[in-house]
């Protein structure tokens, strides 16, 4: 999607509801203007009061908020985006250590701070596309607007290694607490106990920047990943990472419309699949931040699951009997309950945030594959 869209008069008129002769265009450009007026002043007199990284962070999340900047896009909250817009100009890290919070900036280091977040403000652009830059899983990614910003919590799953469905060794990183929160326990996302060996074979299906086949190759070290998007552009995105990973012996980057150049004999004990899953209705009312974004990556028909009624139908012929499919739908959840009533999924919970994520089995991919076909088969006719 361009960083700029237009529309013709008929256009907005047919959106809005307006007719565009009774406006002047002028009065609207104004108005635009005014919205950031005082931002300059501000940003001035910020530049010659404030002293230290925090002062300059709690200005940033006054700032954030006052022009009702949308944080949603690899940060969770207008701290985290004003910590990482901060830090980030001074060339830190975006969760730095408390001791350097009152570490004194020079001056062009003020106006470095300042120009990124003004920059934030006035254009909504995403931070993470304003500094090609985002993290997933703790590790860092190479993202442009040919990609998807990655925040999905398939994070914590990858964490954990999907633990107990599969076992957990010295890499997995537990996220919660026993009874006595004296030591850390695996939090209770939802998924079958089974504490199965690890997966050998692992798939990646829609991939985008390939953030989560990376965080998958380095909570699996012994696995191959294969990171499939049906997009030339993403895929351009998601080898840049992976060499930067230094993965290439490890995760193999497919072009494919889903499975169709997959081998079907590629038997995988593990599918993950975060596939576009926005409706219709929700894609009408996306906030300016995300108009950034690919639409190809979020839209997928009036209720969200054109890719996923598909993916449903093909996987079991790619899983290993023993093998399990997580797929995030997002606010989708409903609509997918509401197509198959007679299917009870496994909505896995998270300890910090997300839903609108199932984990399937072969077994039942492979019981309920005359529903699944019903709504493939409607799709081709």
């Amino acid at each position: 999607m361009p960083e700029e869209q237009t529309m013709s008069a008929e256009e907005f008129q047919d959106q809005y509801g307006f007719d565009v002769d009774d406006f002047n265009l002028d009065n609207l450009q104004s108005d635009e203007e005014n919205e950031f007026a005082n931002l300059p002043a501000e940003l001035e007199e910020a530049r010659q009061e404030l002293v230290s990284i925090r002062d300059f962070i709690r200005f940033a999340v006054t700032q954030l908020r006052n022009y009702d900047v949308v944080v949603a896009q690899g940060t969770t909250d207008e701290f985290a985006e004003a910590a990482a817009i901060v830090l980030h100009s001074l060339a830190l890290d975006w969760s730095a250590n408390e001791q350097i919070l009152d570490c004194r900036l020079t001056s062009s280091e003020k106006q470095t701070v300042l120009s990124l977040l003004e920059e934030r403000i006035a254009e909504r652009k995403p931070l993470s596309y304003l500094v090609n830059l985002a993290y997933f899983c703790d590790l860092p990614f190479y993202v442009d607007e040919r990609v998807l910003i990655p925040r999905s919590p398939i994070a914590e799953l990858i964490r954990q290694q999907f633990y107990p469905y599969f076992d957990a060794n010295e890499l997995a990183k537990p996220l919660g607490t026993t009874v006595n929160e004296q030591s850390t326990a695996f939090y209770e996302h939802g998924l079958e106990m089974k504490q199965l060996s690890h997966p050998e074979r692992i798939l990646d299906l829609c991939t985008g920047s390939a953030c989560i086949a990376i965080a998958l190759a380095t909570r699996f070290v012994d696995a191959l990943v294969d990171a499939v998007d049906i997009d030339k552009g993403a895929l351009e995105v998601a080898m840049v990472n992976v060499d930067h990973h230094n993965l290439n012996h490890q995760v193999n980057v497919i072009e494919s419309d889903l499975f169709a150049k997959i081998p079907a004999e590629n038997q995988y004990e593990l599918i993950v699949t975060n596939p576009p899953y926005v409706d219709a209705a929700i894609m009408a009312d996306l906030p300016p931040e995300f108009l950034y974004e690919p639409e190809q990556a979020l839209a997928a028909g009036q209720d969200g699951l054109d890719l996923v009624h598909h993916i449903l139908f093909e996987a079991a012929d790619y899983l290993s009997p023993e093998g399990l499919l997580v797929c995030e739908v997002g606010d989708s959840e409903w609509a997918l309950s509401q197509a198959y009533p007679d299917i009870q999924f496994d909505w896995l919970k998270f300890a910090h945030g997300g839903h609108g994520v199932f984990a399937i089995t072969f077994d039942e991919l492979v019981e309920h594959r005359a529903l699944f076909a019903r709504y493939v088969n409607n799709d081709a006719s």
